[in-house]
């Protein structure tokens, strides 16, 4: 029977909560999601029911077995891949938060955050991270002082922290297992890079007691055994990594100098930097991409808070889509926007900006100006800000030859040469464009004995479609120049 090596991948992404079946080659088998909905209690705030994703968890893991036609038993193991700095805090006893999850998008923290700007290069030398509200340290912090006798409880052992694989292992394991990876801790800002375990003088400054705080394991390791109605077996959970880090290892980026980019809710850019820690110029994040035998692997990141969500927002907001793949064909109706230049700081922006109390606005509007414009604009707007992380890129590390892209957008391929014609070199998208739970998929391998090395991993990986810069070099800088211009306009007084 084939299937004894299949591997299971939970992709808890901050849109969805899915499950995808895939082969040992990395083919998809099975899978099945769920939407998972979003909470603005307040201007800059994102919250999610934790509860509701522990069920769909369960539920996801139980249809993608059926979607595939397999059982709990065929399987090797399992990974887990998700959305990173979401904090949940919850009681050990009854297993419930005690707050609604706070996602990595909610900018609540930022005051908190300015007032203390002075220890920002304090917090990166130890960190690799900034300052921001972006990080869990904030996040926990806020929790622990809302809630009425959460401090407290917490000091005494009372209460658990989790991104969002601890909390998801904590459920599929009844509570036995308290865990999570390095590629996840490093994102709370309570994390060492150095020693790779939390650090005292870290949780004093965020006043975070330790006893908040879970195991951190490789990506790849006994994270326990997942039991659930609806599976004849137990699954053992493997492999764990955040989103953008399980996505370098699905796109194979284990070379120094390779690099990818996710365009999910977010984008993300990661840049290989090997086992050297590489301090930013230019206020890029150092995180780890992975952690395997206890030795990390060392990265550049490049975060942007919308890019999808650009998308969603001309959807569900503007009404001016009706679904995700109106927008390429709007966007090549037209030569060109006319200069309209949309800025999607709705959360503020991210590197190399990072500026919480920017927001967004669209310039440039004239009486000609209509949806096909502003659907481009929106584009544009996701390679203008790739285009700003790749300059980072360039300045601190090396110059990359070409960028493996992802996630959900990348099947636009208006879109993708777009980015190809802006960042002047070749975009490369996979086969496999589902890479973060593929990458999930692989460490959970790598720990089962599916895969013996990365190399064999590597050889997995295969190319579907380049896209050749097309636009000249002096056209793409004149909007750039345009976008960049935008930007200084809508960013806020603060330093």
């Amino acid at each position: 029977m084939l299937f004894r090596s299949a591997l299971l991948a939970l992709d808890q992404g901050t849109t969805s909560t899915r499950a995808i079946i895939f082969s040992r080659e990395g083919k998809a088998l099975g899978s099945h999601q769920i939407e998972l909905p979003q909470h603005y209690p307040q201007s800059g705030w994102v919250e999610h029911d934790a509860a509701l994703i522990a069920e769909h968890s369960q539920t996801v893991i139980v249809g993608a077995l059926k979607d595939a036609g397999l059982k709990a038993a065929d399987l090797a193991g399992m990974g887990i891949t998700n959305q990173r700095e979401t904090t949940v805090v919850w009681d050990r006893k009854t297993g419930k938060p005690i707050h609604p999850a706070i996602v990595w998008q909610d900018r609540r923290t930022a005051a908190w955050c300015a007032a203390r700007a002075e220890r920002s290069a304090w917090l990166s030398e130890k960190t690799g991270l900034l300052l921001d509200p972006y990080f869990s340290a904030t996040k926990i912090a806020w929790i622990l002082d809302k809630v009425e006798g959460a401090r407290a409880r917490a000091e005494k052992g009372e209460l658990a922290f989790g991104t969002m694989d601890c909390w998801v292992i904590w459920n599929l394991t009844g509570g036995q297992r308290h865990v999570t990876d390095a590629t996840n801790a490093c994102r709370t800002a309570l994390f060492n890079l150095d020693t790779q375990d939390w650090d005292d003088e870290l949780l004093e400054f965020f006043g975070v007691p330790r006893a908040l705080l879970p195991e951190v394991l490789d990506s790849a390791a006994d994270f326990g055994t997942a039991t659930l109605d609806g599976i004849d077996a137990p699954i053992a959970i493997a492999g764990v990594a955040g989103d953008q880090q399980a996505a370098t290892v699905g796109q194979a980026c284990f070379e120094v100098g390779m690099i990818k980019s996710t365009y999910g809710t977010g984008c993300f850019m990661v840049l290989n930097t090997g086992d050297q820690r590489v301090a930013s110029r230019n206020r890029l994040l150092t995180t780890v991409a992975y952690r395997l035998k206890g030795k990390p692997t060392f990265a550049l990141e490049g975060s942007i808070f919308v890019a999808g969500a650009a998308v969603q927002w001309l959807r569900d907001a503007m009404h001016l889509i009706s679904h995700a793949g109106e927008t390429a064909g709007l966007a090549a109706s037209i030569d060109s926007t006319n200069g309209v230049y949309l800025v999607p700081a709705f959360t503020g922006l991210g590197a190399p900006y990072w500026d919480p109390e920017a927001r967004g606005a669209i310039f440039g509007l004239t009486r000609d100006s209509g949806i096909a414009q502003i659907v481009r604009a929106a584009l544009e707007s996701v390679a203008y800000q790739t285009r700003d992380l790749m300059a980072a890129m360039r300045d601190d590390a090396v110059p990359p030859k070409e960028l493996r892209v992802d996630g959900g957008m990348v099947v636009n391929d208006w879109l993708t040469q777009n980015l190809a014609d802006m960042l002047q070199i070749p975009v490369v998208r996979p086969e496999v464009i589902e890479t973060t739970a593929l990458g999930a998929a692989f460490l959970a391998g790598l720990q089962t004995g599916v895969y013996a090395s990365l190399d064999e991993i590597s050889a997995l990986w295969a190319e579907q479609q380049r896209f050749s810069p097309q636009r000249p070099a002096a056209e793409a800088d004149r909007l750039h120049a345009g976008w960049l211009d935008a930007v200084r306009r809508v960013a806020s007084a603060a330093p």
